[in-house]
């Protein structure tokens, strides 16, 4: 592992959530390590898939159209997608990349399976995460750090989520008890109790975020729209209650902590049972009825599983839901008189949070310090996440 220097270390993080929608780069600043670390943004963009790339990436996670050879060079397209944003955000931030010392990609998961299977005889928990690494070190010449989720899964963990441990560094607080609710494709919490120690902080996936309204919006569409904007649709329609109530009768609701979820769980076959059982709603009452399941699967899981242990002072919410002034509202009323506000309030901004957290989970790493929390995940231990592959220079 490198050793630390005083200097701050440039650092791009890399990822591509649940809604496979396109690359988010961050170059940010990273002082410290461990609860000393320091993190300010240089710049952020999200660099948007194409639309044959996005079926390219769709098919690759199809169980039924994922053949080998599709996965293997879906991998090192996408890895030519994240190395091409890793050079365009140093660009944008006005940085040569040969001063850039560090890169951490979660990559695109394709498949994340946490729940072990028998296969030849072993039970097998597995994930998978496309975006070919060492593409990403040859472009740009610099050490990158990827692929942080199998190692959690190796000793027991759910490998994800990830964040809540960059949640605890950078999110906790010596008298406020603090939830970090990122609403992406999936929505997740963390819950931050005044003055935590890491076995303390409690997350997992609530469900569904905006994969759902995502879907619907793309299907009623014909794929002319790829999301509800600002949940406009969603404002006009009417929630039928009686199909909400049977979508949130969906066991992963019910499941305890640790838990993760993904497409696997809430993607095209969830929606086609959605669109199957609304009879003639119209798309708007669709996307209301998502919407509701979205805030009170989220609400009700704080409800469940956080409350009974401790208060909750404010919610501190990313991700891209914060854009769907409609979700928002109705998240607000839900958990009223919790405030609700944004990350960029406390320096994370909003769409650029996890593509933040990735660059420093990268940077935890090379200090060779643990990067996940198994009060999270369900780990049996705390361990150094990812794979390192070496740049054309060191590090630091």
């Amino acid at each position: 592992m490198a050793r630390q220097s005083i200097r701050p270390h440039l650092v791009i993080g890399l990822m591509s959530g649940t809604s496979c929608d396109g690359v988010d780069a961050a170059l940010v600043r990273v002082c410290g390590c461990g609860l000393r670390t320091r993190v300010e943004l240089a710049a952020f963009i999200t660099v948007p898939y194409p639309a044959a790339v996005r079926r390219v990436v769709a098919r690759a996670s199809s169980p039924g159209e994922g053949r080998v050879d599709l996965v293997c060079q879906a991998n090192v397209l996408v890895g030519e997608l994240f190395a091409e944003a890793a050079l365009e955000v140093a660009r944008r931030g006005g940085v040569a990349m040969r001063r850039v010392d560090l890169i951490g990609s979660h990559g695109q998961t394709i498949q994340h399976l946490p729940s072990p299977v028998r296969v030849a005889g072993r039970r097998v928990a597995s994930t998978l995460q496309i975006g070919e690494p060492s593409v990403i070190a040859e472009r740009t010449g610099v050490t990158t750090v990827a692929d942080f989720r199998p190692r959690d899964m190796a000793c027991g963990g759910q490998g994800a989520p990830l964040v809540p441990y960059v949640d605890y560094l950078l999110l906790r607080h010596r008298t406020r008890a603090r939830v970090a609710l990122n609403i992406g494709g999936i929505a997740n919490a963390t819950w931050l109790p005044p003055l935590c120690r890491p076995d303390q902080v409690v997350a997992f996936d609530t469900g569904p975020g905006n994969m759902v309204l995502d879907a619907l919006a793309r299907h009623a569409s014909g794929g002319r729209r790829r999301c509800d904007r600002d949940g406009a649709m969603a404002a006009r329609g009417t929630v039928c209650e009686p199909l909400l109530r049977r979508l949130l009768r969906h066991p992963f609701f019910r499941n305890a902590p640790p838990k993760s979820t993904g497409r696997e769980t809430f993607g095209e076959a969830f929606v086609g049972g959605l669109l199957e059982r609304a009879g003639d709603l119209s798309v708007a009452d669709l996307l209301a009825t998502a919407t509701e399941l979205t805030v009170r699967s989220i609400a009700g899981a704080l409800e469940r599983f956080v409350r009974p242990l401790g208060g909750i002072d404010e919610v501190i919410a990313s991700g891209g839901g914060c854009h769907n002034a409609t979700l928002m509202a109705l998240l607000s009323a839900a958990l009223s008189p919790t405030p609700v506000r944004r990350s960029d309030a406390f320096g994370l901004p909003a769409d650029a949070k996890e593509a933040m957290a990735f660059a420093v989970l990268a940077h935890e790493t090379l200090a060779g310090r643990a990067g996940n929390l198994p009060s999270a995940t369900g780990a049996r231990r705390a361990a150094i996440l990812g794979k390192i592959i070496p740049g054309t220079r060191v590090p630091w």
